[in-house]
């Protein structure tokens, strides 16, 4: 696994906008404060020329957001790559990336929900460690809460242990100002199958569910390669469920079993779904029972803090991971090895 270089006081963090940019004032205002306060912090910073656009969650056309990023991957003064936002259509940009140029000049880079369209085929398929964290539309709130500082710090290289947040934002507030923080209203209970205590070791991989359903199977899947290359290991999935319903899950998961991801796998972590919607009622126990995920005998944890109902941790994806979860407590360092 090819981890690129940390950042440090100094470096430059580009963000280009390869799905989304600002779709309303709040979010333009939430940019301003995030490159001004991660200055402050000691860091300069290259916005995308179309940070402030979207269009039907589009920054700008397919070719051009994927110019973007393929120029802040060639720029040698960017040491850092930090997504504007999410979004829907980011696997549009995919035929025009310039994996290659990547490859030549690895850099870390970290997003959060539809980025997942990069940094899944960066890590199985190219080898490169990526980082599944905030957007950069998070850092410009004005508080900064753990799981800011947490991101902050392995964004440093500091391999700290994240521990599961107390609490988490079940509803969005409105926003007042644009520069506000979550919404913080339902204690965090990580919950395991069974009850058990669930440990598990292995190499992470995993991101959005959504947008990996729509990778797998395509020339931007590399993960046969990834979890033969990393057996020895285990594998270790965390799935981050953005508005798939339950029974829209089990398929899913089917799916992903038919293409052989779960060879190897050591453990299983699923977020909070970011919505919950079943026709016919399940539970998220049920759903993973009855998926083939349920039939898997490894650990399970779910409803942990890997959601697009943050907070949310920081995962790098294609490092080794040790998650621990009992009583609704959890526990997940990395090394990079």
């Amino acid at each position: 696994m090819r981890y690129p270089k940390f950042i440090k006081s100094g470096d430059c963090i580009g963000v280009p906008a390869p799905s989304s940019g600002a779709y309303d004032d709040f979010h333009v205002r939430k940019y301003e404060n995030a490159k001004m306060n991660l200055e402050k912090l000691g860091y300069k910073i290259v916005l995308s020329e179309n940070i402030n656009k979207s269009e039907k969650c589009r920054s700008a056309s397919a070719v051009e957001r994927a110019e973007e990023i393929n120029k802040m991957f060639e720029d040698k003064s960017i040491d850092f790559i930090m997504c504007a936002a999410g979004g829907e259509f980011l696997v549009e940009i995919l035929p025009y990336v310039k994996f290659e140029k990547m490859l030549t000049n690895p850099k870390f880079i970290q997003g959060f929900s539809d980025p997942t369209g990069l940094l899944f085929p960066l890590t199985t398929k190219y080898d490169i460690a990526t980082i599944y964290g905030n957007n950069f539309g998070d850092y410009g709130t004005i508080e900064y809460d753990r799981s800011i500082t947490d991101n902050l710090e392995i964004l440093k290289g500091n391999m700290i242990t994240q521990n599961n947040y107390e609490m988490f934002e079940n509803e969005r507030a409105e926003y007042v100002t644009g520069l506000e923080g979550y919404n913080f209203t339902t204690k965090v209970e990580w919950k395991t199958l069974n009850g058990k205590k669930a440990i598990m070791s292995g190499r992470i991989i995993g991101g959005c569910l959504d947008i990996i359903a729509e990778i797998v199977g395509t020339k931007y899947d590399g993960t046969r390669n990834f979890i033969e290359k990393y057996k020895d290991d285990g594998i270790i999935w965390y799935f981050d469920n953005c508005e798939l319903s339950k029974e829209e899950l089990i398929r899913t998961l089917w799916k992903l079993n038919e293409f052989e991801y779960f060879k190897y796998t050591k453990g299983v972590i699923f977020g909070r779904n970011g919505v919950e919607t079943s026709i016919l009622d399940y539970t998220m126990e049920e759903t993973i029972k009855d998926s083939v995920i349920g039939k898997l005998n490894v650990p399970i944890i779910y409803d942990a803090d890997v959601s697009h109902r943050g907070p949310c941790l920081t995962i790098v994806n294609g490092a080794v991971a040790i998650v621990e979860s009992e009583g609704g407590k959890g526990t997940i360092k990395f090394m990079l090895n």
